[in-house]
């Protein structure tokens, strides 16, 4: 497939946090793009500046060679790609699907199976990095799916990535992406009980990081999100609820290759809790809101 602006048409599905970002980026590089997004609003400030608008992920692949799509849930994932009006439904031989949703490996397989049977190609390509390497084109892309598609794809893959890696086939990008999430649980309840630890000794948090975010405890979510953390700003780059369902996928998937994964599960325990004290719509950093809690400490009032 050869892939080039003016040429190649662009499908997006999904426009929230990260998607509309992505796609403007596309939009910058001269892609004809058609969006659909659940609540039309969202998309908006794409269609402004070029965007198309379709009414359905199906009228979307209808209009499309390539269709994105970075949605919420699995279940959200198998209505915009699936379902009688999804993108399979309006597809054609030859087109590529591309899921970037954070999703179950067996449902990245189930569609790149029933894509095939329609000679379209289905590449499940979820990304690290949140809202800020979203605008900042710096996406770390965990890419599953037909090697040639994927490399077909570049053009693409590097205006909106600062990585990009092919894992291997159908289901290995989500695979890797729960990789990621594992490690980044882990990280951020650290991060949160280290930041707590220095408040209740009196440091200056500020300076505190300045020495160990170079350190050998440095790390992305350190270094991005603890001044947040700091500054008591918990606005999303990443929803809880999101991560509550990343988490789950992890844990069933440790299940079923009979692993023992307590770090995992501890975290997802402590990330229900935020949630249930009502931080599911913030960022996976309002996880110090619920451990400050705890504690006796009300973070945002220190």
């Amino acid at each position: 497939m050869d892939i080039s602006p003016g040429e190649t048409r662009i499908g997006w599905i999904g426009t929230g946090v990260m998607g509309a970002s992505m796609c403007r980026h596309l939009l910058d590089a001269g892609y004809n793009s058609t969006v659909f997004n659940r609540t039309k609003s969202k998309a908006q400030p794409l269609i402004q500046i070029g965007a198309a608008w379709a009414d359905s992920p199906r009228s979307v692949a209808e209009a499309s060679d390539v269709v994105f799509s970075i949605v919420g849930m699995p279940d959200d994932v198998h209505s915009v790609l699936l379902s009688e009006n999804g993108v399979l439904a309006g597809a054609r031989p030859g087109m590529v699907i591309v899921d970037m949703t954070t999703s179950k490996p067996s449902l990245a397989v189930e569609i790149a199976s029933k894509a095939a049977e329609k000679q379209v190609t289905s590449i499940d390509a979820p990304v690290s990095g949140g809202d800020v390497g979203a605008r900042n084109a710096a996406l770390s892309i965990m890419i599953g799916g037909d090697r040639q598609t994927v490399a077909d794809l570049e053009p693409l893959w590097s205006l909106m990535g600062k990585t990009w890696v092919r894992q291997g086939g159908p289901g290995a990008g989500q695979h890797t992406k729960m990789v990621n999430q594992t490690l980044i649980a882990a990280g951020m309840v650290g991060i949160c009980e280290a930041l707590l630890y220095g408040y209740k000794a009196g440091l200056d948090l500020e300076t505190v990081l300045k020495s160990v975010a170079s350190g050998a405890a440095g790390s992305w979510s350190l270094s991005n999100l603890g001044p947040r953390i700091i500054d008591a700003n918990f606005e999303p780059g990443f929803f809880i609820e999101h991560f509550l369902k990343d988490l789950r996928i992890v844990l069933d998937e440790a299940r079923r290759m009979n692993l023992a994964l307590p770090g995992a599960a501890l975290a997802e325990q402590l990330y229900r809790a935020a949630a249930a004290q009502g931080y599911a719509k913030d960022g996976t950093h309002a996880l110090m809101l619920a451990l400050a809690e705890i504690s006796g400490v009300d973070w945002r009032e220190r």
